[in-house]
């Protein structure tokens, strides 16, 4: 997703976005496609030890302001995008919880307005959870259908109003108008100085519709000198941490449409499923190699 610097206009952020997508393909994307991960192995946890663990038993989450849960819908600063307004529960909607499993449904009202839903690990205090360092992961079924634009991702906890240089690591967007690939994104946003904003991009791509057909995991490593983003735990990209990055990082996951694409022919309802989301810290014993 495309937060730009916490408090700016959301309207902004959609173009920007729009036009990194494709501007951060060919400059920032190029820059790093030299980044190694070909000799990188599959993550291995047995170096680390969990500090979240949500596996969706219950539905906790609260609208906007004071957090009384583990989540809150809506970003921390308050900032909706995209062509379906992210809305506080209600029962039965946005969010449901069975079997383990979160469903966060975009449907379309009588009113011929779109709605669907957001969740945001702290809330306008940057009271909740975030970490600055470790592995963050999501598994998820994504849903299928042009316009759609699910996501899960990371960004500097800041208390709301606070103009200070962020970092956003947006481990996954998927477009839904391209069915076989999905974007990595690094974001560095300045309140104070545009010149000095920068993005990485990596387009991962996949066998086309498998995004639909069944969980898969997306996680990103976050180390003093690394971003590695993982697909089912597979390396797919790194990109050198930004130095900008010195503050915890909250966690996003959501179900948006548009981001320039059209929503004419958007399933309605269309439902994305999360089977959990897993945070590490390194700090664990792995067993000697024989």
């Amino acid at each position: 997703m495309a937060t730009g610097s916490v408090g700016q206009i959301d309207i902004f952020r959609v173009l920007r976005v729009a036009l990194l997508s494709i501007a951060v393909a060919w400059v920032g994307g190029a820059a790093r496609a030299a980044d190694p991960v070909d000799g990188l192995p599959p993550l291995d946890l047995c170096a680390f030890h969990p500090t979240f663990v949500e596996d969706f038993r219950v539905l906790s989450v609260s609208p906007w302001g004071n957090r009384t849960s583990t989540w809150i819908a809506h970003t921390p600063w308050a900032g909706d995008f995209g062509d379906a307004a992210f809305t506080d529960p209600i029962p039965g909607f946005p969010f449901t919880v069975s079997n383990g499993i979160l469903r966060i449904e975009a449907r379309k009202g009588p009113d011929g307005r779109w709605r669907s839903g957001l969740l945001a690990s702290t809330d306008p205090q940057a009271r909740g959870f975030a970490q600055r360092y470790g592995y963050f992961e999501m598994t998820a079924k994504l849903p299928k259908g042009p316009g759609l634009w699910p996501a899960f991702w990371l960004a500097s906890a800041v208390p709301q109003g606070k103009k200070e240089t962020t970092v956003e690591i947006d481990i996954l967007e998927h477009y839904g108008k391209f069915p076989a690939d999905f974007h990595s994104v690094v974001h560095v946003w300045n309140p104070h100085d545009g010149a000095r904003e920068r993005a990485w991009q990596r387009v991962t791509p996949v066998a086309e519709n498998s995004l639909y057909e069944g969980f898969h995991r997306y996680g990103a490593d976050v180390e003093p000198e690394w971003i590695t983003v993982y697909f089912d735990r597979k390396p797919t990209w790194r990109v050198a941490t930004p130095p900008e990055h010195d503050k915890k990082l909250l966690i996003l996951l959501d179900l948006a449409m548009g981001s320039g694409w059209p929503i004419d022919r958007t399933p309605n309802p269309s439902v994305m499923e999360v089977s959990g989301i897993r945070v590490y810290a390194r700090g664990g014993s792995c067993p000697p190699r024989s």
